[in-house]
């Protein structure tokens, strides 16, 4: 059977984050989108973690649900620290994700790391705190855990960032590096351009929405192929765990280009380049002559031993989507995606797809004509065939994603099929 997993969500408690992001909202947003095991998010902070404990009920080993919800989504102790140390000479700043086996691992580790930091302060807590040094006192209470760098090419905080990051996850993580797992590409990149480094066929790539607000839950997500009797926490942390991976289906992406740090850029000036312009350009804003924010792609280029193109032999399987409201927005040419008319189309066609994940991946297309619109269906055919104009994100702001042209506006209109 397959799973959708997804280990990294916030909570409301988490800065700039909504307040609808409470555990009820959070499983029914799952159920609609099609995500069947979802990260807790942000278990470090008391007043989260105590409705955590008042909220959630045992299911399968290691996982909950929801009280009295019949939704049928399970939630996996998960959260995300943010690391600010110096090491080697520099300052880094990276954010991790831990997924612990339990309320009780989390009560352990919550009551180690509240000595060290104000977990009071956000949902995704600011410690001083080497990122091995984190890694060694949650295996110290519990081996189970896992520990996977969050957002992994992030220019300010992830363990390969371009301004405060590392070079490889071994200089971050020293000798315990073989017990990272995984690490997680972020929205600016997609498995294939991580694939580019020898050193991370060992590592698998995992997929997280980071989402800090419903409706980008499951706009990064993971597949999982495990049986509903060996359904576990147990189960999840040996298939990332394993070398072989058996159980994993690969990941769902976003565009990569949508990401806010795909391309490099200066964001006040409004400039962004690709790698070879920022290099033409000495990596220096060609307005105001402040250094370009080094975005993702430059970065992947900067540390790849491989080229472009490069398959390796382990690599999983991916798809790419924009999540089923926006799509909507576009082929009704309404600017917002929150705008009410969309949201009303977007219920009604999950009403009669099941889920979003479903409509987007898995419904044929002879299916979807009788279910919605035609300029709907044929939105949701250029996405899956990749057939979009995406103006690339940089220096923290979102990539534009346009599936219909400006021309179009006739095309919106008419049966395209």
């Amino acid at each position: 059977m397959e799973h959708v997993v997804e280990l990294h969500p916030h909570s409301k408690y988490s800065r700039a984050c909504s307040p609808q992001l409470t555990i009820k909202n959070i499983d029914a947003t799952c159920a609609r989108k099609g995500v069947s095991v979802m990260g807790t998010g942000d278990f470090t902070h008391p007043a989260w973690f105590a409705e955590m404990k008042k909220t959630l009920v045992p299911a399968e080993t290691g996982l909950y649900a929801v009280r009295d919800s019949k939704n049928g989504v399970r939630f996996i102790c998960t959260s995300e620290i943010a690391c600010i140390y110096s090491k080697g000479g520099k300052v880094r700043r990276l954010h991790i994700v831990i997924v612990a086996p339990g309320l009780e691992a989390v009560e352990k580790i919550n009551k180690e790391l509240f000595k060290i930091g104000n977990l009071a302060a956000d949902g995704r807590p600011i410690l001083g705190l080497d990122a091995k040094k984190l890694a060694e006192i949650v295996w110290s209470i519990d081996e189970k855990c896992l520990v996977i760098p969050a957002h992994a090419w992030t220019p300010w905080f992830s363990v390969f960032g371009s301004f405060s990051g590392f070079d490889s996850l071994k200089e971050c993580f020293e000798e315990l590096t073989p017990r990272i797992y995984a690490i997680e590409t972020g929205l600016s990149s997609d498995p294939e351009m991580n694939w580019r480094l020898s050193v991370l066929d060992s590592v698998l790539l995992v997929s997280n929405s980071d989402a800090h607000s419903l409706p980008n839950i499951a706009r990064e997500a993971n597949r999982f192929e495990i049986a509903p009797e060996k359904l576990s926490y147990a189960e999840i942390h040996r298939i990332i765990k394993e070398k072989d991976r058996k159980g994993f289906l690969g990941t769902i992406e976003f565009y990569p280009e949508e990401g806010m740090y795909h391309y490099d850029g200066h964001r006040a000036c409004q400039k962004s380049f690709a790698p070879a312009e920022t290099k033409r350009l000495g990596g220096k804003c060609p307005s105001c002559g402040k250094p370009l924010t080094i975005g993702v792609l430059s970065r992947v280029e900067q540390l790849a031993d491989r080229p472009e193109g490069f398959k390796p032999a382990s690599a999983f399987p991916y798809v790419k989507l924009v999540e089923l409201d926006k799509i909507i927005a576009d082929a009704l040419g309404i600017k917002t995606r929150h705008s009410k008319v969309v949201q009303e189309e977007y219920d009604a066609l999950v009403a009669k797809g099941k889920t979003e994940l479903n409509i987007l991946l898995a419904l044929p297309l002879s299916e979807l004509k009788g279910m919605t619109s035609p300029e709907i269906a044929e939105g949701i055919k250029r996405v899956r065939e990749g057939k979009l104009k995406i103006t690339p994100g940089y220096d923290g702001q979102y990539g534009k994603v346009e599936i219909f042209g400006a021309g179009e506006a006739g095309v919106r209109q008419a049966a395209m099929f």
